[in-house]
């Protein structure tokens, strides 16, 4: 099992790399020069000369990334070229609406769809199947950006009942804390914040959600099915025990395997792929704030938010494959044979 864990981080490091290098080289080489754009259009070339030489523009690009290695390795990712401030610190600001979010979506997609996964399988080609498909068809079609302005329009613009944009009211913003309003009302005892945090949460979960709920759906289903055909499936009923326990104590328990899996993947994708959602939804998180800097072209921060990303969604996929290795002692074994 050690071996196995050691063989999965091992692989983590030349993924890494290969992203420092895509994303270096399309904001070095590809992307436009950030010189007009920060400092203006009237900005002389005196200025601009000098600009890029403050800012290590003018060295070669095999020095600039090795410079942007050796920063990223000690914590340090650049500096802003708008605000001025560590994009460390910049990112730090703004991750915790970001997790928080993706949280919340995770949590809503994995229930809704499991629960309606296993639904599809016990009634097989049944009007809840159908019904069940087609809510997973719907999900995993309808891009996130469309699927959050129906919700503007429907639930702020037409029935008043939600929020369309922000996390909490300015009023009721909770003060210091750890970013994790939720977590901060509570632990402050504001109620009235809590409640309205929650309330601005439903609509950019929901969407962020659908995508995810959509596939849990699907493979929960599969899962389901090819459990439900299983001999031990078959004993089990022989043996008269109710049709609840068998499915789930006996099936569902053991279809969640790659069930559980897909959530974890898809909890990393979440936490990357929050940008169309925040931006919908003017959510400070760190997909926004990503939009506004490939705009202004803010390389180094945009940098730092594909980085970060890129680390979270590789630690999602190890976590993922140590989890499911414990769970499934087949891995394990496999693992063993490959040693």
């Amino acid at each position: 099992m050690l071996k196995y864990i050691l063989k999965r981080i091992l692989m983590v490091i030349p993924v890494l790399l290969g992203v420092t290098v895509i994303i270096f080289l399309i904001t070095r080489v590809l992307a436009p020069d950030p010189a007009p754009v920060v400092l203006g259009e009237h900005a002389t070339t005196e200025a601009m000369a000098a600009w890029r030489a403050d800012n290590g523009l003018d060295d070669p690009i095999w020095l600039q990334y090795i410079n942007f290695i050796v920063g990223a390795l000690q914590g340090n990712l650049g500096t802003s070229y708008y605000t001025h401030q560590p994009v460390t610190a910049e990112i730090a600001a703004r991750f915790p609406a970001t997790a928080e979010l993706a949280i919340c979506a995770i949590i809503v997609a994995s229930i809704v769809g499991v629960a309606l996964g296993v639904l599809a399988a016990v009634k097989k080609n049944k009007a809840a199947d159908n019904v069940s498909m087609l809510i997973a068809l719907v999900g995993v079609s309808m891009p996130i950006f469309w699927s959050g302005i129906l919700l503007i329009l429907l639930f702020s613009g037409i029935l008043h009942w939600l929020p369309s944009s922000g996390r909490v009211s300015p009023l009721l913003q909770p003060s210091g804390g750890t970013g994790f309003f939720i977590l901060d009302t509570i632990m402050q005892g504001n109620w009235a914040g809590l409640a309205d945090v929650l309330v601005h949460l439903i609509l950019p979960t929901l969407a962020l959600s659908l995508y995810s709920m959509a596939i849990i759906t699907r493979m929960t289903r599969s899962s389901m099915l090819e459990t439900l055909n299983a001999d031990y499936i078959r004993t089990a009923r022989a043996k008269g025990l109710s049709k609840g326990s068998v499915n789930i104590k006996h099936a569902l328990r053991n279809a969640m395997l790659p069930v559980s899996t897909v959530i974890g993947l898809q909890f990393g994708s979440l936490l990357g792929g929050a940008l169309l959602t925040e931006t919908v939804f003017a959510w400070p998180g760190i997909g926004k704030f990503a939009v506004d800097c490939v705009l202004k072209s803010d390389f180094p921060v945009v940098q730092g938010i594909v980085l970060l990303v890129a680390v979270i969604f590789v630690i999602m996929n190890l976590v993922v494959d140590i989890v499911y290795a414990y769970l499934d002692p087949r891995i394990k074994y496999g693992a063993k044979e490959e040693g």
